[in-house]
């Protein structure tokens, strides 16, 4: 019984996948907590958040600081992961929880440092006295700085595994499962199913471009509706012309392309400069010349 105790408070690494996963559900919970809170703002005057955004942030991650690293050791993003925070700073390899000291310099350090720098930016940034501004590049160097030890840190990370953060590397926390992961199983039929139909989908993206499908829809619909053969009191223009082939309205400047069907100049010319492969709609004939249709029509057949 006490050597089953024991290895459930021993040490088990954690994958480096793991912790970036932890980091990122992180990031993804703060950008849905404050597009939650900003969007009971919406009714408010436009700007009313925009001088204690920093202020309201901080709140905000105070709060998830105090639910998630205060009491239980662990962010959101780790407990979903089945990981949490260790001291390692003791000696002992069993599992030491993180102490109170460490828990109030996490705080400082992520939601405190973001606050400054926001915080800082906001007040020097408008600010144009030459001590405002060696504040300022100050400040910048200093960020910049950061910047610099966490990449070299997450390199150091990359190559050993532990501590993904600069902070987790100060203060000397470390991040571990909570309990002995399984061998995961992996369904190779299934990893299979997902790569044929990435495959495929990639292979439709790269394919569809190509087609045209506004001359594969009119070649189906002359299939489906054939035209019966003109008769001899529609084989005059005139008759035609009272009706765009395109648009179903009276032609405006008509033009011809052809064959016995009429089309306002704005209709087929932009149809053409779309598809240098048009076809008439009405009997599927390409456009071989486009030219004005000259005509005579009486006002009583107008009315007729």
């Amino acid at each position: 019984m006490a050597s089953s105790l024991g290895n459930e408070k021993s040490v088990n690494p954690v994958l480096r996948i793991s912790q970036l996963d932890a980091l990122e559900l992180n990031k993804a919970l703060e950008q849905l907590v404050w597009s939650q809170f900003t969007s009971c703002f919406h009714g408010f005057k436009p700007g009313v958040l925009a001088h204690f955004e920093p202020e309201v942030k901080a709140f905000l991650c105070l709060i998830l600081w105090k639910f998630t690293i205060y009491s239980k050791n662990a962010t959101v993003g780790q407990a979903i992961l089945n990981i949490q925070y260790k001291n390692n700073l003791s000696q002992s390899e069993k599992y030491q929880p993180l102490s109170k000291h460490q828990k109030l310099w996490y705080l400082v350090f992520t939601v405190g440092g973001r606050w400054l720098e926001e915080r800082c930016y906001d007040l020097f940034s408008n600010r144009q006295q030459q001590s405002f501004c060696k504040i300022k590049s100050y400040i910048g160097f200093g960020s910049g700085l950061l910047k610099l030890c966490g990449l070299v840190n997450f390199l150091i990370f990359l190559r050993k595994g532990t501590f993904a953060t600069l902070t987790e590397r100060i203060l000397g926390i470390r991040s571990v499962f909570c309990k002995p992961q399984n061998v995961r199983q992996i369904g190779f039929e299934y990893m299979n199913r997902e790569l044929l139909w990435h495959g495929f989908a990639e292979f439709l993206i790269y394919l569809l471009p190509l087609i045209n499908v506004q001359k594969l829809k009119l070649k189906i619909s002359s299939w489906c509706l054939p035209i019966a053969g003109l008769s001899n009191s529609e084989n005059s223009l005139a008759v035609h012309c009272r009706e765009c082939s395109l648009c179903g309205e009276w032609p405006t400047m008509p033009h011809t392309i052809g064959c016995p069907h009429v089309f306002c100049y704005y209709c087929i010319k932009s149809n053409f400069l779309f598809d240098m492969y048009f076809t008439c709609p009405k009997c599927g004939s390409e456009v071989q010349s486009l030219q004005p249709l000259e005509y005579k029509i009486e006002m009583t057949e107008l009315h007729g």
